[in-house]
C-alpha cells in the first residue's frame, strides 16, 4: 500500500514528506493506522547522526498512537479497530522478558534493525530504494508495521493525539522514578532538566511522595510550569551554584535522589554531588563520558548510579498506569504539549530543540475524532 512518511535522507537535513510504498504485513506483525505521534530528542539526536549508526534514508519517529487496521494471523490478543500506543519492541522468550524487564530484551536490536530480519524493507522509495524503519514503528507516516510486542491498548475514550508520548519520553521519566529510584513517602529528590522526561519524573515523585521536589533548568518558563506540576523548589541554575543552593534547601545533607536529563557532562556531576549519603542518581540524557572521583563521589558517600533504559518499564503495564494517573488528575502530561500539522514537521523538529516547545505531538490523521 502507499503511504506518506516524512523521510530523512541525509544528516542535519529537513525531514521530507515523500509517498512511500509500505509491504505487506507478515503473520506475526500488525498494521497501525498513526493518529499523532510525539517527538522526541532522540529523534533529533538521530536526525543529526550523533549516535553514530543511524542508517539512511530513514523515518523517524517512536512516540506514535493509532488504530490497529489489520493483523497477522498469529497474532493475539490485538484486533483490527483497538486504540493503541507504540512502544519499544521485545521478544518475550528470553530471561529478562519471562523475569519481567523486557526493556533488557537480549533481542533489542528489533528495535534498530532497519528491515526485517530475512532483510525485506517495510519501506521502499519509488524507484525501490529501501527506507529504514527506526525504533520498531518510525511513527512519522501515515501508517506503520509494527510488532504487537510494540502495542499498549487504550480505551477509546482517551484522545489518541494526546497518548504517543507515553510510550517513550513519559514513561522514560515516571518509570525511572517508579521502577528504579522507588522514593519512600518523606523523602526527597532533585530533577535536573524540565523537558517531558524531567517533567514526568517530577510528577511521579510527587505521587510517591516525595516532601521534596527541587526542579533544576535554565528556562524560567518551564521553571514555573515545574511548579505548577508539582515541584516544591526550583533552581535557575544560570544564576545560582545549584549545588550549593540544594544543599541550603535540604539542611546540608543533600537529596536522597536525582534524576539528569541533560547529558550535559557539568549537570551530571552535579547530579552526583547533590546526593546526600546513600543517595541514588539516574542519568538519563544522552551524553557522554563523565569524570567522576570513584572513591570521595561514590565509595564513601555510598552513593549509586543507576540505569534505567525506558524507565525499565513494562510498557503494557506502565502505559495504562499513567493514562489512570491522569485521569485522576495526577499525571498533567497534556500541558507540556502542543499540535502541529504533519507537514511542519520541519517547525515542530526546530521548536523542540530550541526548548520553545516541551513535547510537540504531529497530527497526523486530521480527520481523527477523540471518542470515536
Amino acid at each position: 500500500m502507499q503511504i506518506k512518511a516524512a523521510v530523512l535522507n541525509g544528516y542535519n537535513q529537513p525531514y521530507e514528506l515523500e509517498n512511500l510504498e509500505l509491504s505487506s504485513i507478515k503473520e506475526d506483525e500488525v498494521l497501525v493506522k498513526i493518529v499523532a505521534s510525539g517527538m522526541c530528542q532522540s529523534d533529533e539526536t538521530n536526525r543529526k547522526g550523533y549516535d553514530g549508526y543511524t542508517q539512511l534514508p530513514t523515518v523517524l519517529g517512536h512516540e506514535g498512537s493509532g488504530i490497529v487496521e489489520k493483523i497477522g494471523k498469529n497474532v493475539v490478543g490485538i484486533e483490527p479497530g483497538d486504540h493503541v500506543v507504540i512502544t519499544y519492541a521485545y521478544c518475550g522468550h528470553c530471561d529478562s522478558c519471562l523475569t519481567g524487564l523486557p526493556v533488557s530484551c537480549d533481542d533489542w536490536d528489533l528495535n534498530f534493525l532497519g528491515k526485517r530480519q530475512d532483510e525485506t524493507p517495510y519501506f521502499t522509495k519509488e524507484d525501490g530504494t529501501p527506507v529504514m524503519r527506526f525504533f520498531g514503528q518510525s511513527s512519522f507516516s501515515t501508517y506503520s508495521i509494527v510488532s504487537p510486542s510494540s502495542l499498549t491498548k487504550v480505551d477509546k475514550s482517551i484522545d489518541l493525539r494526546l497518548v504517543g508520548p507515553l510510550g517513550c519520553g513519559f514513561i522514560t521519566g515516571s518509570g525511572t522514578v517508579f521502577n528504579v529510584l522507588k522514593p519512600e513517602p518523606g523523602t526527597t529528590i532533585a530533577v535536573f532538566g524540565t523537558g517531558a522526561v524531567g517533567l514526568a519524573a517530577m510528577m511521579a515523585a510527587k505521587i510517591s511522595g516525595c516532601t521534596k521536589i527541587i526542579a533544576v533548568d535554565i528556562h524560567d518558563n518551564r521553571l514555573d510550569l515545574a511548579k505548577e506540576l508539582g515541584a516544591t523548589h526550583t533552581i535557575n541554575s544560570k544564576n545560582i551554584n545549584v549545588v550549593d543552593a540544594i544543599r541550603e534547601l535540604t539542611n546540608g545533607k543533600g537529596v536522597n535522589y536525582s534524576v539528569d536529563t541533560t547529558g550535559v557532562q557539568a549537570v551530571v556531576k552535579d547530579s552526583i554531588k547533590v546526593l546526600a549519603v546513600g543517595g541514588s542518581v539516574a542519568p538519563l540524557g544522552m551524553g557522554g563520558d563523565i569524570d567522576i572521583n570513584i572513591f570521595e563521589d561514590l565509595a564513601m558517600e555510598n552513593r549509586n548510579i543507576v540505569g534505567a533504559r525506558i524507565g525499565k518499564a513494562v510498557p503494557q503495564l506502565s502505559i495504562r498506569q499513567m493514562v489512570e494517573f491522569y485521569k485522576e488528575g495526577n499525571f498533567a502530561f497534556d500541558k507540556l504539549v502542543k499540535f502541529y500539522k504533519f507537514e511542519d514537521i520541519n517547525e515542530a523538529a526546530d521548536e523542540s530543540s530550541s526548548g520553545k516547545v516541551i513535547k510537540p505531538i504531529l497530527v497526523i490523521d486530521e480527520t481523527y475524532t477523540p471518542g470515536s
